[in-house]
């Protein structure tokens, strides 16, 4: 094989996350009295979400800060008291893994590469909502390891969360280690810091209009199996 490693990302790569944002939020409106969460609230929320986690990514904000940011702006613009925020968001992470969607057959794919390559899952969701995801899917036990960013102390793409992979992993030679993940600014744009190549996972075909800069590229995960 090409590379030793293939470093993981969890949401949107490995797991479908939107699928279990909507079905997470869905069921927390009414427990919080707020009605009925609609398509096009959970596309406005969806929106917000991203600016907040681009945020964290540069570094302009703190984790604690997206989390319930996010959901303070999205309820004040909603006409909705921004004041459950906090309790919301709480909730929202235990909620996150009751719905595990694999992305194209990730749980196969992955199962079928243990043993032949080490893997590792390397995410910036929080370790709540990934402890769940990856014990219910499965991943917590075909992986090698699991870097969480809460638990390394730094976000990706920043240099420092690599480093801190790189010396738990100890004498692998980055030449032979792999980032496959769906965001350019996180995954893509972080394996450029580290040094590694990466795989940007782009199921939708849209088109790179950021400074990362991308090794591999695939439709459907199974196109992997041609890059390792």
């Amino acid at each position: 094989m090409r590379f030793e490693v293939i470093l993981w990302d969890v949401d949107g790569t490995l797991l479908d996350f939107p699928a279990a944002e909507r079905a997470a939020i869905r069921k927390l409106f009414p427990k919080f009295g707020l009605g009925n969460c609609t398509d096009e609230m959970l596309k406005r929320y969806s929106v917000i979400n991203r600016k907040y986690w681009n945020k964290l990514e540069r570094g302009e904000m703190t984790k604690p800060q997206i989390l319930v940011g996010r959901f303070e702006e999205f309820f004040s613009a909603e006409g909705m008291d921004p004041s459950v925020s906090e309790r919301f968001n709480e909730a929202y992470q235990l909620c996150l893994g009751d719905t595990i969607v694999f992305c194209d057959h990730s749980k196969e794919l992955v199962a079928s590469l243990r043993g032949k390559i080490r893997q590792y899952v390397v995410s910036n969701g929080t370790v709540i909502a990934q402890t769940k995801k990856l014990k219910r899917s499965g991943f917590d036990e075909l992986m090698d390891g699991i870097f969480l960013s809460e638990q390394v102390g730094f976000e990706k793409p920043a240099k420092e969360f690599f480093d801190c992979v790189f010396e738990e992993l100890k004498d692998v030679n980055r030449d032979k280690v792999l980032i496959v993940g769906d965001s350019l600014t996180s995954d893509i744009l972080g394996g450029n810091h580290a040094g590694i190549k990466t795989c940007w996972y782009n199921p939708q075909g849209i088109v790179n209009d950021t400074r990362a800069r991308v090794d591999y590229e695939v439709r459907d995960l199974e196109e992997i199996l041609g890059v390792i």
